[in-house]
């Protein structure tokens, strides 16, 4: 803003006819252009050479209209989406204000044609919206409001950024505010080395880095485009960067009274919209099961040794049987809950692979949880069971008998609520001396925890179906699912094991794997 002014200042201090000419050349410059981004973040996003651009902060810096300036000034082909799709119509209308009478506008398909351009506008109201994108290569893609979106139809639809036109550039403009849902909090680990005050190697506003993603779905910061070798695959790799938007760099906004309306937002909206902190709390949903504070709470309560002397209390597993979902696994040393292990790829399919993975992380002969909803997670557990290691399947569907440990005593439609419940009882810091449950800070986690709703049926509180949580948040929640099988099904297996160690019946790994040879030989029989 501070340049802007000089700026202004130093031309109106020009004698007459120096101004005049000014004008004439900045008129003949511009002419027959239908956007000119404005001096500061929105010219450095526009001029930025990344792949991938997140231009997001502020409520009022111009990224709307930097999208649309993108489509119609630099790019032959271009998509502008947002997540309703009935909003994309108020994105278009800016387009057609910016061209007038120039260019031809289809009401019904959403596309603005003006000389040799085409710009489309829709929306990806549903998680499976993002097939109709499909093979539809496109030069330029812009997300308006990326926050809303899911990671997965983010990473679907930009699949086919290309262009068969020789020169023509092609790059992906994310725009939007810091996110205020758990749904949107993929964006902050996407442009984490911007976003996140933790990152071992923070970058700068407007910094190029560098990725690429191997097959099991891991991502690899590199140097430079490459090709770069992966094990037996050569890569390239594509660029990203983040530009903070702000509100006092838009001419046409910051002298209005719109500063005053983000005033009287709500304060979790303000710090978001106003302030743009990618930091802020969220707005929880009514029917929230575990509330975001406590969330945040259990995760500014872990530290990386925060089990040092402690023994390993239980594992979980949440399986993901070689689909596109991770397989998540975890482990407690009493309250502190270890940093995730996520696996992708073939090997999540092979029960004697991954039963290889909770051996090797396994301390302490503690129990393991895996969770056998799905179909998946029976092969792991007959295989950890073969090898001696006490191991239960979780079946969330089950009937439960339980109640809430509260006075209302509330029963559970089955045994996915009553895990849940246990989990959120645990980060409850109303108990008595308060929570001690620690969790890593993983936006992913907070995201999986913060999406759980749950209702009060006739059968008790019932959590809502894990279908549906994928569709709003583009994946599985497995890292709740885990959450909330140690602090459930694994107490209960710890209980029980300090009850036997009591009797003088330890199920040691020697006494266990004997047992379990007895019950083959009998199903031999």
């Amino acid at each position: 803003m501070a340049l802007l002014d000089d700026l202004i200042g130093r031309i109106t201090g020009m004698p007459a006819d120096a101004r005049a000419q000014l004008e004439k050349e900045v008129m003949a410059a511009t002419a027959g252009r239908f956007f000119i981004p404005s001096p500061g973040p929105q010219t450095e996003a526009y001029l930025s050479q990344a792949d991938e651009v997140y231009y997001g902060g502020e409520a009022g810096g111009g990224k709307s209209a930097l999208l649309v300036g993108l489509a119609l000034e630099e790019h032959t082909d271009s998509l502008i989406l947002r997540r309703v799709n009935d909003d994309a119509k108020d994105i278009a209308k800016v387009a057609r204000e910016f061209v007038g009478e120039a260019g031809s506008y289809n009401g019904q398909d959403r596309i603005l044609r003006v000389n040799d351009r085409e710009v489309r506008f829709g929306g990806c109201q549903f998680e499976e919206d993002k097939e109709r994108y499909k093979g539809r290569a496109k030069d330029f893609y812009g997300f308006d409001e990326i926050g809303d979106f899911t990671e997965s139809q983010y990473l679907f639809i930009t699949t086919w950024n290309r262009s068969a036109k020789p020169g023509q550039r092609c790059r992906i403009m994310a725009a939007g505010n810091p996110p205020t849902r758990p749904e949107g909090l993929w964006v902050l680990k996407r442009w984490a080395a911007w976003l996140d005050p933790a990152h071992p190697k923070p970058a700068r506003p407007g910094e190029l880095r560098w990725y690429v993603r191997t097959d099991e779905g891991e991502e690899i910061e590199v140097e430079g485009r490459g090709p770069h070798r992966m094990g037996l695959e050569v890569l390239h790799a594509r660029s990203r960067t983040f530009i903070r938007a702000r509100l006092d760099d838009n001419p046409f906004l910051r002298e209005t009274d719109y500063r005053a309306s983000l005033d009287s937002l709500p304060p979790e909206l303000r710090r978001a919209y106003r302030d743009g902190v990618f930091t802020s709390d969220l707005a929880d949903d009514a029917w929230q099961l575990i509330p975001t504070e406590w969330v945040l709470a259990a995760q500014s309560r872990w530290r990386p040794i925060g089990n040092a002397g402690l023994s390993m209390t239980a594992m979980a597993v949440d399986p993901a049987g070689g689909g596109q979902d991770a397989a998540e696994m975890a482990a407690r040393y009493g309250g502190w809950v270890s940093p995730f292990v996520s696996v992708k790829g073939p090997e999540t399919a092979d029960g004697n692979a991954m039963a290889g993975r909770v051996v090797m992380m396994r301390r302490n002969d503690c129990p393991v949880v895996v969770d056998a909803g799905g179909g998946y997670g029976g092969a792991i557990t007959l295989r950890l069971r073969d090898n001696g290691i006490e191991a239960a399947a979780f079946n969330g569907a089950n009937a439960s008998t339980a109640t809430t440990r509260d006075a209302a005593k509330v029963s559970f439609a089955n045994r996915r609520a009553e895990a849940f419940w246990r989990l959120r009882e645990a980060l409850d810091p109303t108990q008595e001396g308060g929570s001690i449950v620690a969790l890593p800070p993983d936006n992913e986690l907070k995201a999986d925890l913060c999406a759980i709703r749950y209702e009060n049926t006739r059968t008790g509180f019932k959590i809502e179906a894990k279908e549906d949580i994928r569709a709003r948040i583009g994946r599985s929640p497995g890292k709740a699912d885990v959450c909330a099988m140690l602090f459930d099904q694994a107490e209960k297996m710890v209980q029980r094991a300090k009850a036997q160690r009591s009797a003088g019946d330890r199920p040691t790994t020697a006494n266990m794997g004997a047992r379990h040879a007895a019950v083959h030989a009998r199903r031999r029989a």
